[in-house]
């Protein structure tokens, strides 16, 4: 999709030995659940394997909502935000697929050389917990400082709170330049996991059924995805009706609100009274992914998303799974975000992911209150934007 592949061989690298050490304004966490406080903060030198982004938009995502709430655990102070798009503005002296003025969209990190990278999907890379949670690089170094404070950065392999991020070369994904850069951030989580779920892990044929617990960002990717591929029916599940309306207008065929029924279960099969081919939660309650299980025909396949900590007990019926239906939990959609970011991208060329209707832009110094909006449903997908 980008003519310039390639270029980086005739750029110089960075000399990260002579480098004016960065300032970056960064939303920095020092207390769980208490708000961000703005601060300038410096930025380390970079590895040979890494690159420096500057910031043009980053989504807020419910993982760093429930991290800032300590239902992740995370060393502090730490700069969350994962799902940052910018502009390259320095490379390590390794680096050789990226060079200073690239778009990119920055992912999770992975360490793309465990077999689980290269033969399964980055998704589930074995040292996915210390490239993208520990706040640190796998040497102990971090990548911003406040004073002589250590500030925890790496978080998802980006921190991207701010207005500039060092990310391994690895997780940042470049894009092509004619595109809204600012809004394309959500496509390193949020998106890529909702689609990724339907894309590659339930591979729904034409005409299968798909029902959608939740209609969040990822939710509602899920709602894109499925008809692009040609899902139908296609049921939305919320009990939000003005994101009802919105899945309907990006694809959804029927809607169910639960605080309008007394039984959903029963609501959804009278939509598909053999049983639903196909069921995503997002929510991650353990009554949501009941009725997500219970709603499958024989066989069927439920994928859930949702989450709501580290621990958190579900009770299923073993009868009904032994009826040949699945249940599976996903972590970004399966992805190898190398080759899925850009696939979603084309099917927003083609007018089949409208993503941008999702969003709503804040400034950078008004990131709290993006927060806020996200945490009571105001907004579907609130990016933070740099000028």
């Amino acid at each position: 999709m980008n003519n310039e592949k390639g270029a980086a061989s005739s750029v110089p690298t960075l000399d990260v030995a002579n480098v004016t050490p960065r300032i970056a304004r960064a939303a920095v966490l020092r207390t769980e659940g208490g708000p961000l406080s703005l601060e300038e903060v410096v930025l380390a030198e970079l590895a040979d394997d890494e690159v420096l982004v500057r910031i043009a938009g980053v989504g807020v995502c419910h993982t760093d909502i429930s991290a800032a709430e300590g239902l992740v655990p995370l060393p502090l102070p730490a700069v969350l935000g994962h799902e940052g798009a910018g502009v390259v503005e320095a490379v390590g002296t390794a680096v050789s697929n990226l060079v200073p003025g690239d778009h990119v969209v920055l992912t999770f990190g992975f360490c793309g050389e465990c077999d689980t990278c290269t033969d399964k999907t980055p998704a589930y890379c074995d040292l996915f917990g210390p490239l993208n949670y520990f706040g640190e690089r796998l040497d102990g170094s971090v990548t911003l400082r406040f004073g002589g404070e250590e500030i925890h950065g790496n978080w998802f392999g980006q921190s991207s709170f701010a207005s500039m991020a060092i990310a391994n070369s690895r997780n940042a994904i470049r894009v092509p330049k004619d595109l809204p850069l600012q809004l394309l951030g959500p496509f390193g989580c949020g998106l890529q996991t909702g689609a990724g779920a339907v894309m590659n892990v339930m591979r729904p044929s034409t005409g299968d059924s798909l029902a959608v617990f939740g209609m969040g960002a990822v939710g509602l990717a899920a709602v894109m995805a499925g008809k692009a591929l040609g899902c139908a029916p296609i049921i939305a599940i919320d009990i939000n009706e003005a994101r009802l309306e919105t899945a309907r207008a990006l694809g959804a065929t029927h809607c169910v609100n639960p605080t309008q029924t007394d039984d959903v279960v029963w609501e959804v099969m009278q939509m598909a009274p053999k049983g639903i081919d196909h069921s995503l939660d997002a929510v991650g309650s353990n009554a949501v992914i009941r009725q997500a299980l219970e709603i499958l025909g024989s066989p069927g396949h439920c994928v859930t998303l949702g989450f709501e900590g580290m621990e958190h007990d579900i009770t299923i019926d073993q009868g009904h799974l032994l009826l040949g239906r699945r249940l599976s939990g996903v972590i970004e959609g399966d992805a190898d975000p190398r080759t899925f970011i850009p696939v979603l991208i084309q099917l927003y060329r083609d007018g089949k992911f409208p993503f941008d209707r999702l969003i709503a832009t804040f400034p950078f110094n008004q990131i709290n209150e993006a927060i806020a909006a996200s945490k009571r449903g105001d907004v579907i997908k609130p990016v933070v934007v740099f000028e």
